[in-house]
Parts: C-alpha cells; sequence; structure tokens
C-alpha cells in the first residue's frame, strides 16, 4: 500500500487502496451516518497510513458555500486591541456567538500593506466591521466585497446595512449634564480621535466639524447639546482637545493643556476612560485634588474605572453585550433568518440610526465638584 513519492495524496488513492468507491470515502468525512463506524476507522486508518490528512478546508467551504469564519475588522493594530481594556471585551462578545453557532474568528487590524491584502481576500462568510473613520480604505475593502456584514458605530459610513450603536449622544450629553448639575461652568473635553489622519491638538469649532468618526461625532454633539441648553457658549466656554490615541498617556498630555489654560477648566468630559485615566494621573502628579479641585468624568465604564481613587464617575456601554449582539445579527443573516430583539443595554436593530437603544449610563462615583468660576476658558 502507499502511493508514489512527492504525489499528493487523494481519496482516489485512499479508495484504490481499500477497494471502494471514492464516494464512500468522501463519506467518511463528509457525511458519516452513511457508514458504519467499521468501515469509517477503516477509511481514517488507510488515510494516515498514506499521509493523507484530510480535505482542503477552503475547498470544501467552497463546495458548501461556507466556510465557518467570521472577519472581526478593528480600526486599530491588532496588538493594541489586547492591550486595550476594553477591545477584548467586544471581541468576547462576538466569540461568544460565533462558538455557540460553530464559526472561528478572524482578527483583522490596521497593519501597513498586509491588511488591506488580507481584508480583500481572506476566506471568511462574513464581516463585523468596528468603528472606522468615515472613507477608511481598510473600510472600504470590506464593504466592498457585499459580502453579509454587520457595521458597529459605522452606520453614516454605508447605509443600509445592518448596525448596532448605543446612544452616544445621549450618553455624552448625559455626562455633560452631570458637571453642569455639580455648579461647573468651565469644561474642558478630551476628546478621541477625529479624523483617520488627525494629529492631536486643541481644535476650532471648524475642526471639530469635520469629525468623520462617529463615536467622536456623537459625543461632541452630545456635549455640545448639553452645554448650550445651560446657557454656555460651546466657542467661548469650552476647551476640545483632540488626543491621537486612546491611551492614558495621550490623556495626561491633554490634562497638561487644559490644565495651563487661565482660566482653566473645573471639570473634564473624558471620551474614554483611557483617556480619563491620564487625567486624574496628571492631575495627582500636580495636586489639582479630584473631585475638590477638579471633576473628571470618563466614558466606557472600562474595569479600571471603579479602582481609581476616587473611583471614576464614568458613562456605562455594555461592551460584551454589543459584541454579543454584532455576533448574533451577522449570524442571523448568514442563516438567512431574523435576528433575535436586542435587549434594553445599546444594540439596536438594523435600520435608520433612529431605531436605536439608548445604550449607555452614567455611573456616578464622585459627586462633588469645584463651583462655576467666571470668565471663559482661553487657549494659551
Amino acid at each position: 500500500m502507499g502511493v508514489k513519492p512527492g504525489k499528493k495524496v487523494t481519496l482516489k488513492d485512499i479508495a484504490e487502496a481499500l477497494g471502494v468507491a471514492t464516494s464512500t470515502v468522501s463519506n467518511a468525512y463528509n457525511r458519516p451516518d452513511q457508514l458504519s463506524p467499521e468501515l469509517r476507522e477503516r477509511v481514517f486508518a488507510t488515510a494516515r497510513e498514506l499521509g493523507y490528512s484530510g480535505p482542503d478546508p477552503m475547498a470544501r467551504g467552497l463546495r458548501r458555500g461556507r466556510v465557518g469564519a467570521i472577519g472581526v475588522v478593528y480600526p486599530d493594530r491588532l496588538s493594541y486591541a489586547f492591550t486595550d481594556p476594553v477591545a477584548p471585551l467586544f471581541i468576547q462578545g462576538i466569540a461568544l456567538e460565533a462558538e455557540q453557532a460553530g464559526y472561528g474568528l478572524l482578527l483583522v487590524g490596521t497593519a501597513p500593506d498586509q491588511s488591506l491584502t488580507l481584508a480583500a481576500t481572506a476566506s471568511v462568510d462574513g464581516f463585523v466591521v468596528q468603528c472606522f473613520a468615515d472613507g477608511d480604505p481598510l473600510y472600504k475593502a470590506v464593504v466592498g466585497r457585499r459580502l453579509p456584514t454587520v457595521l458597529v458605530d459605522n452606520f453614516r459610513a454605508a447605509p443600509g446595512f445592518p448596525f448596532v450603536t448605543v446612544d452616544d449622544v445621549g450618553g455624552a450629553r448625559t455626562a455633560a449634564e452631570h458637571l453642569l448639575g455639580l455648579g461647573h461652568r468651565r469644561l474642558g473635553v478630551v476628546s478621541l480621535q477625529l479624523a483617520h489622519d488627525s494629529t492631536g491638538g486643541f481644535l476650532s469649532p471648524l475642526q471639530q466639524s469635520r469629525a468623520s468618526y462617529g463615536p467622536t461625532r456623537a459625543r461632541l454633539q452630545g456635549y455640545r447639546a448639553a452645554l448650550e441648553a445651560a446657557g454656555l457658549s460651546w466657542e467661548r466656554d469650552v476647551a476640545v482637545f483632540e488626543c491621537p490615541d486612546n491611551t492614558p498617556e495621550a490623556g495626561r498630555e491633554a490634562a497638561e493643556a487644559l490644565l495651563r489654560l487661565e482660566p482653566r477648566p473645573t471639570a473634564v468630559l473624558a471620551m474614554s476612560d483611557q483617556l480619563a485615566l491620564g487625567v486624574l494621573g496628571y492631575a495627582a502628579q500636580q495636586g489639582v485634588a479630584v473631585p475638590r479641585e477638579l471633576s473628571v468624568v470618563g466614558y466606557d465604564d472600562a474595569p479600571a474605572a471603579a479602582r481609581t481613587s476616587p473611583p471614576l464617575t464614568t458613562v456605562r456601554q455594555d461592551h460584551v453585550e454589543k459584541g454579543r449582539r454584532a455576533g448574533q445579527m451577522l449570524i442571523a443573516h448568514l442563516e438567512g433568518r431574523e435576528p433575535p430583539e436586542g435587549p434594553a443595554t445599546g444594540a439596536s436593530g438594523r435600520g435608520s440610526p433612529g431605531t436605536g437603544r439608548r445604550g449607555s449610563r452614567l455611573d456616578r462615583r464622585h459627586q462633588r465638584g469645584r463651583g462655576p468660576g467666571s470668565g471663559p476658558a482661553r487657549r494659551g
């Protein structure tokens, strides 16, 4: 028994060695219920002896019209996804649904050169695309394949696709209203990146209006709505500093710039807990007491938010549930059925942005704050 050295072993070779039809060998791998356990084991034993490792999974997937994998397109380097405290929670949610339905995950990040090729050629059944800037080339490469795709915080960039999002406008407005309720009238905003090519620093209202990341755009809108409803001038009373990276180090840099203003802000709205942690760290280094001299509100309710001293007030969103909902919607699409109704944790169904559920709430952890002070913040 054997085949010529260097020759690829096929199902036909196994069938000839056993004296059975090729279809019998194929059934051992693809339709095991058609064979007796004894015959199936004889097929596998002969295959091992000949050096056959099994059918080509890609070819099998093409024949069945299904690969058995979901592509998760992440808007940053994959190495960052495993250091950011909330990104793994989102991926965990997708994985929980994928493994239950028998799918694997392929993670696609924004590594130079390779990511566009991988997105354009990846052998997957569909994609979950998370929070890309409008017009990003990688985003276009994925959407252009026309595979079943669920967008997360991307609905404005590609209307018509199923999407999952939370009420970022409402969550940001709640955060700003909390600080206004404490009496603050001079505020600073530590912003996430506005666009794919942003470099950071203080932002003019015109620059803010060009935000192409959905969550950044929505949170700015929510902050502004609350402050203007309270009679403040967004242009005069609020300083917005953009961070090109979502890290505590970037938050520290923003805090340093904001707290040098005269008069300085008495409260800071940070668009993520990572940035808020940097603000808290810089305030502690400079001897600025939180919350007596400076109030800080984050966004996300990352695990570390409860471990700061004092504990960080933050807007909570359920990242695991957001991932689960995205996974549920994509798998339902792949299997030709309607997705289950989303829970009231922030997952929205398909359709226009207006169909989304409010999914963020404020966890108030420090309540005190400094008084309103007087005068607009000047950039200096």
